[in-house]
């Protein structure tokens, strides 16, 4: 909420200075041997309310720094391919530094990546954008919630980011990993599937700097039915290269489904609640998906994880063709941001 009022790029810097903050506390403790689990539990929870700030301030700066409307998309298929060859490199770069410094080093040269980006974004230069005066919290998430209230499109894609991140996604960093270390190869075999999924990843960001597809939101919802399918895939019972290689398919709609949907917000929500709007989007995906991790484990006992895989992709693909359904998704144009339509 307070990125729609205040300046963005100081809320990204403030989030950033306070998680280098508090990975170099956790650092510390760690190298000293003096942390406890309480005290992880505390910094996980402070980090994570930082971090909270920075995804809805960044969708909303990210229009503010592009010359043209045009170079929208590619933008942000090039911040999601960063993302993409961070999570492929990250965990090998991370075991590196484990076996080289232990854990509390690795945990303080992450913090040292925060002040790095504190400095790419201090020389950044949005376009300055003319703020009211600050309005009261209850104010700015009623107006929030209005803008979501009067656009079905983006109430329907809500539900299904819902829907994905608390019962798809468990599959992936709940499930998978059981199935691969109690029916395949453990830790080799998920390797495996994990790399094919980062170049697939890869190779949708790549496919988003060429592919304007002019229905962008109707191609978003087409690419979460082939994400969706993750869970399933999982639990196909096929050898490891073969499920690597779906993997690498699915991974494309993955890559896709999150660069168009967040570029379809950009475009046609108004600068001013773009990232209140998109507050509501972190609530709903990242925000929930702890509930799914939770739920997953009990429910995979009682029912088999084979049964639960199946029905996880069951649900999913079935809340994204309802949603590929829903005439304002395929029906949404490309555009750029415009007033919101009024809501009785």
């Amino acid at each position: 909420m307070l990125a729609d009022r205040l300046d963005r790029k100081r809320i990204l810097i403030t989030s950033d200075l306070l998680r280098l903050a508090i990975q170099l506390v956790a650092g510390v403790l760690l190298v000293t041997d003096a942390a406890e689990v309480w005290h992880l539990v505390v910094l996980a929870g402070l980090y994570g309310s930082a971090d909270a700030f920075f995804q809805p301030a960044f969708t909303g700066l990210m229009p503010l720094t592009i010359t043209e409307s045009s170079n929208l998309q590619p933008a942000n298929a090039l911040r999601s391919l960063s993302f993409s060859l961070g999570s492929l490199l990250g965990p090998v770069v991370a075991g590196a530094l484990i076996a080289l410094t232990g854990a509390g080093g690795a945990i303080l040269l992450d913090a040292a990546t925060f002040a790095v980006s504190v400095a790419l974004l201090l020389p950044l230069r949005p376009r300055v954008v003319e703020r009211g005066e600050p309005e009261p919290f209850l104010h700015d998430l009623h107006g929030g919630w209005r803008e979501v209230r009067s656009r079905p499109w983006v109430q329907v894609f809500l539900l299904a980011m819902l829907v994905y991140h608390v019962i798809v996604l468990p599959s992936v960093f709940v499930l998978g990993p059981v199935l691969a270390e109690d029916e395949m190869d453990g830790a080799t075999s998920w390797a495996i599937i994990t790399f094919a999924f980062g170049m697939g990843s890869i190779a949708g960001n790549l496919l988003l700097l060429r592919w304007r597809p002019r229905f962008a939101l109707r191609a978003a919802a087409g690419m979460l039915i082939v994400a969706s399918c993750q869970a399933v895939i999982f639990g196909s019972g096929l050898p490891v290269p073969a499920i690597a290689a779906i993997e690498f398919v699915s991974a494309i709609g993955v890559s896709c489904f999150f660069t168009l949907w967040e570029t379809s917000l950009q475009e046609h929500i108004p600068e001013h609640a773009i990232s209140r709007v998109s507050s509501y989007d972190y609530l709903a995906s990242a925000g929930a998906m702890p509930l799914g991790a939770l739920v997953a484990g009990p429910v995979s006992e009682a029912a088999g994880i084979h049964e639960t895989l199946a029905a996880m992709s069951a649900i999913g693909v079935a809340a994204s063709v309802l949603c590929l359904a829903t005439p304002s998704v395929r029906r949404l144009e490309r555009g750029t941001a415009v007033p919101a339509p009024a809501v009785p």
